[in-house]
């Protein structure tokens, strides 16, 4: 397992599909992870530590493991199956739950626990960037720093893939 990093969340044109990218902490890959609206816009909003009235499903989630006297140790993206990255939530160290991918990593964010990935997982889907690509990173960090929670809503309001 490697920790991950996030670096942040985009939406790819032209299919408007919203894109977290991770990176490996100790090395040169990046894992993008194409995910839903609403789980991007979750992230984006811990992201620029947007203050929010309520709280999120994974602010729940994360109240609702505190209260319960459990402690989320850490996510771990463990597979990936046809284009699907499968991700368990580690609770008290053994208990494992089965979660999508971009819950997993909006729950770590906001319970500021770490992101593994599994090395199969990496070696299947991460990408090394040449040094020009390393500037598009540079150029996604400012765009990231400029983006809007809201922008990541459709016309008809928050929603899209699982």
């Amino acid at each position: 397992m490697k920790e991950m990093d996030v670096v942040g969340v985009r939406v790819e044109l032209p299919s408007k599909q919203p894109v977290v990218l991770l990176h490996e902490t100790a090395g040169d890959r990046y894992l993008p992870i194409w995910i839903g609206t609403v789980e991007a816009a979750a992230i984006a909003y811990h992201h620029n530590e947007t203050p929010l009235p309520r709280p999120l499903t994974h602010d729940l989630l994360g109240d609702v493991i505190e209260t319960l006297g459990a402690t989320l140790d850490r996510v771990e993206i463990v597979d990936l199956k046809e284009a699907v990255f499968f991700a368990e939530l580690v609770i008290d160290g053994e208990t494992r739950v089965s979660s999508r991918s971009s819950d997993a990593i909006a729950l770590a964010l906001r319970s500021h626990v770490p992101i593994l990935c599994s090395d199969e997982v990496l070696d299947a889907a991460g990408v090394n960037l040449p040094d020009s690509e390393e500037e598009e990173v540079e150029r996604f960090r400012r765009f990231l720093s400029e983006v809007e929670p809201e922008d990541f809503e459709e016309e008809s309001g928050p929603g899209g893939p699982a």
